[in-house]
């Protein structure tokens, strides 16, 4: 694209894909298997879940290195492939737009590190600022339009993670919590109990460009649309929306989540009256939920 992504934001609302590690399995990843390395080893199949999405009308595709950082690679032997693995990814990301013959926006994607950092676990903080410097930069470097620091719940890993960012020489930076809904309904926030007004503020004030909102217990299309309002009542940066296709379920000794596209989609236009300006699904989430999701907006932005 030639247009920056956080211009083409302001023209519009876009549309963001879906779930990565629910299509990776029904692809045949292994449960604890390493899905990054796919960007090496069956390029193929991630190219064709990446595409599914580009044809239902994903206007942004995060790229599959969700558990990218050499800290997570490390658990799966393949530390010393980092650059290898997100460079591949942002040109598969690439190549998934280029094959369904529109332009998109490759967001490389960087999930939390997988611990805990002293004093309550074993990774010293420099060390997640070396792992999620090194990712941030492999994927600028092979040219992602934005960088999204997701799933995160303390604001210390995502400070980490936006500065990393910032630091590689991101055009565009999101960060993106992940919020539970309390136990009595009346409210969400994240797990280390971070309420969404302070992770906007921390954000707008670490750097960020977008605030944003992904996964969570509880979290659907309604808690995200509360949870784009309260974004919007202490800051004025663009909020994007990615939240899961309902509550996961067990079925057949398998994770199933139990919203369907026609469900999913109705949540779509309160989103976009909250004033989310990037839409998308998480956890469940599939190329039919997206492309239901491009028929509600591009009809109630007049776009048909």
């Amino acid at each position: 694209m030639t247009k920056p992504l956080l211009d083409a934001i302001k023209e519009r609302p876009l549309l963001g894909d879906g779930a990565m590690g629910t299509q990776l399995m029904l692809a045949g990843l292994e449960q604890g298997n390493c899905g990054e390395e796919w960007n090496l080893t069956h390029p193929e199949r991630v190219l064709a879940i990446q595409r599914r999405y580009a044809e239902a009308g994903s206007d942004c595709l995060l790229t599959n290195t969700f558990g990218g950082s050499p800290i997570m690679l490390n658990r799966h032997g393949v530390a010393d492939r980092v650059t290898e693995i997100n460079a591949a990814a942002v040109r598969i990301a690439r190549q998934a737009f280029e094959a369904a013959g529109r332009d998109g926006y490759v967001i490389g994607d960087v999930g939390p590190f997988g611990g805990l950092m002293e004093p309550h676990g074993d990774f010293t903080e420099d060390q997640v600022r070396e792992a999620f410097a090194e990712q941030a930069k492999a994927l600028v470097d092979a040219g992602a339009d934005a960088i999204i620091i997701e799933t995160q719940t303390s604001l210390e890993e995502l400070g980490i993670g936006i500065d990393a960012a910032t630091e590689a020489g991101a055009a565009c930076i999101i960060g993106s919590m992940a919020y539970d809904v309390t136990l009595d309904g009346s409210t969400f926030r994240t797990m280390m109990g971070i309420d969404p007004e302070r992770a906007a503020e921390f954000m707008a004030e670490h750097g960020a460009h977008v605030v944003a909102l992904n996964c969570g217990t509880g979290m659907d299309m309604q808690r995200a649309s509360e949870a784009v309002r309260r974004y919007r009542e202490v800051t004025g940066l663009p909020v994007m929306a990615q939240p899961n296709a309902g509550q996961p379920k067990l079925v057949n000794m398998k994770i199933c989540y139990d919203e369907t596209p026609q469900q999913m989609v109705k949540g779509v236009v309160p989103l976009l009256e909250a004033g989310a300006n990037i839409v998308g699904g998480c956890c469940g989430s599939t190329p039919d939920h997206i492309r239901a999701f491009r028929r509600a907006m591009d009809e109630y932005l007049g776009l048909n």
